[in-house]
């Protein structure tokens, strides 16, 4: 299992399409960032996106044919790469762009098949399958199932976001602290 890639710590969040992903990340990040921690985000999506607007100057100039569109402000900047295949870009091809010098975490949304470790968010009335009783790489879970399962690894309210970031800040200390087979 990949703990980190370049020292910065990525953990997994993983669950079935519409379970609450992406509602717990919005509500762990700031509990994160506020702790002190540079958190960074990789999201995966199997539909097609657009981050640029049709009309707008990057938009046509990508349109025109440019196969990288690098869009820079005082606040912030995207660079929109046009790929030719017909497949996802993977993990470590994405975590390689970002700025790992300047974050402290990498959450990862999707991505479910990685090797790396990963919190599971689990609706009870969605699915009755927990994938934590399949999956080594399951370190902990966050579900609403009333009584909470008994897991080998932590277990969550889905809505006890304190936890789950002290969970999360643990592990980043943990994995930044871990001395290296060099050490």
């Amino acid at each position: 299992m990949i703990d980190s890639y370049e020292g910065v710590p990525l953990l997994g969040i993983v669950a079935a399409s519409g379970t609450g992903k992406t509602t717990l990340l919005r509500a762990v990040i700031p509990l994160l960032t506020s702790a002190g921690l540079r958190v960074g985000c990789v999201k995966h999506t199997h539909h097609p996106f657009e981050v640029d607007q049709p009309g707008k100057d990057s938009y046509l100039l990508r349109s025109a044919g440019a196969t990288q569109m690098l869009l820079g402000s005082a606040q912030r900047w995207a660079l929109m790469v046009e790929t030719a295949d017909e497949h996802d870009t993977g993990l470590m091809q994405l975590v390689e762009r970002l700025h790992l010098k300047q974050l402290d975490l990498v959450l990862v949304e999707g991505f479910s098949l990685e090797d790396i470790p990963k919190i599971e968010v689990h609706r009870h009335d969605l699915s009755k399958t927990l994938h934590s009783t399949i999956s080594s790489n399951v370190i902990a879970v966050a579900t609403n199932q009333n009584p909470v399962p008994k897991l080998s690894v932590p277990v969550f309210d889905i809505d006890d976001h304190e936890s789950i970031a002290e969970f999360i800040q643990a592990r980043v200390e943990a994995t930044v602290l871990k001395p290296t087979a060099t050490d």
